[in-house]
Parts: C-alpha cells; structure tokens; sequence
C-alpha cells in the first residue's frame, strides 16, 4: 500500500467521479473475489468535511454518510434534516454520556465494546422510542492505541446483547493497523472473518452477525478480497484531510 494520493473534490462533479471510482474499484475487487459487488455496501466518511461539500456529496448520490465524532456529526445532523434521504453511522468512540446523541439521530452504531455503553443507549433509544444497528468493535491487530474487543472477548460479549431490546446486532467492525505491510493489514481482516465465523456456529440466529465493516480509502480492496461487507471510505471521495489519521481516531483511554 503506498502513500495514495487522494483526488479533489472540489464540486459536485468531482463527488460524482470520485464515488464512481470508488464504486468500481469495490465491483473489481469483489469479482476478482468471485463475490457480487452487491455484497459489498460503500459507506462513504464525511468526519471534518463542511456542510456545503456534504449536501453536494448528497446531491451526486451518497446516501449513507459516516462521522467519527458523534458531536459533530450531530450538529451536522440538525443542520441538514432536510436531507430525510441520508441515513448516518457513527464509527468512531463513543463515551456512555453522548449515547443521547446517537438515539436521535444515527441509523447505525459500529463501535460498541462494552456493556455499560450498551446499557446506556439502550435507555436512550427506549426513551426515544426507537432502535438501532449496532457493529461489536474488535481489535484485531493488538495495538494497545486502538478501541475495541479482544478477539476471544467477543463471544461472550455478543451472548450478553440481547438483553437489550432496542440493540440490532448486525456484525463485527474492525480497525486494521496502519500499515504498509498488507499481510499484516489482511491478517486483521482475516482475523474478524473467522471470528465472525465461530461466533455465528454457536449464535441461536446466525444472521444478527452478518455483517463485517472493515476497510478504508486505502486497504478497502484487501478487505473485500477477505470479506467485507461494508467499506468506510472517506479521502478517496471527499479528498485528502488536512490532519492525520491519529486526530480523527484517538487512542483509548483519549476524548472523542
């Protein structure tokens, strides 16, 4: 994986071609994977990106849109409800005290990895009267900076979900590291497969594990070719972000 350099968009137009890009980058990469592109979902990541630049992303038909800071992606929310055609994710660290945030307005959760965060937005969502999608994060790659559940956690964390009714487990999401190493960066991806795979043998109803979101603007295609059914792509379509990696996605134990 060398340094990418990431297109402009600037324009509706370069939106347009750069989620066309994308879109055909993920429809290579599934075939070469003898898997249909329809499998693969594009959730295109629009943390740090302004309201103007969104709605012209909306326009050339993203209609899922990914933030990591669920306060930012609130204000966002409330300034664009007119956009009733967007569906948001919140990928990123969730704190117990901003569940309130996500029970508004996200469609989906891929970052779960605790009861007590479960507990928390269970209240909310059955306070707000509605549900949500949820992804168990895992860390597959063992970096003590990353968020999520040890590999060997999972299971008995997912048995402990349904205990909370507003909660639709839907799969497993992962961060692979940061790395120009790809069989370091497929193992990660790999590793969430088969996880994936054994909990599913022994879950009551395999389907509430689906799902697996891995994959950014620059290991999306290895993570398809290892199973991904969700591809979080930002830089790719939005353009390149004018701060690292490491401001957007903290350590643990840091504020998001």
């Amino acid at each position: 994986m060398s340094t990418p350099n990431y297109p402009p968009a600037e324009t509706r137009e370069d939106l347009a071609k750069n989620l066309q890009a994308v879109q055909d980058r993920i429809s290579s990469a599934a075939q070469r994977a003898g898997r249909s592109p329809d499998e693969v979902r594009l959730l295109p990541v629009s943390k740090t990106i302004d309201e103007a630049h969104i709605r012209l992303a909306v326009d050339a038909g993203c209609r899922w849109l990914g933030e990591n800071k669920v306060q930012e992606a609130h204000r966002k929310w409330e300034a664009m409800t007119d956009l009733d055609e967007v569906k948001w994710s919140v990928i990123g660290h969730l704190q117990t005290n901003k569940a309130k945030f996500v029970a508004r307005f996200a469609s989906e959760f891929q970052a779960l990895d605790s009861l007590r965060l479960a507990e928390a937005l269970d209240r909310r969502l059955q306070a707000e009267g509605c549900g949500l999608d949820v992804f168990v994060q895992v860390n597959t790659s063992g970096e003590a900076s990353k968020y999520g559940l040890e590999p060997q956690e999972a299971g008995r964390f997912i048995a402990e979900l349904p205990a909370f009714s507003s909660l639709r487990v839907r799969g497993l999401m992962t961060l692979a590291a940061f790395s120009t190493d790809e069989a370091r960066v497929r193992r990660c991806f790999s590793t969430l497969r088969t996880l994936r795979d054994q909990i599913r043998q022994d879950a009551p109803d395999p389907a509430v594990l689906e799902e697996l979101s891995m994959g950014m603007s620059g290991d999306f295609e290895w993570a398809i070719d290892e199973g991904a059914t969700v591809v979080r792509v930002g830089q790719a379509i939005f353009g390149p972000r004018l701060l690292p990696d490491s401001y957007y996605w903290p350590a643990a134990g840091t504020d998001s």
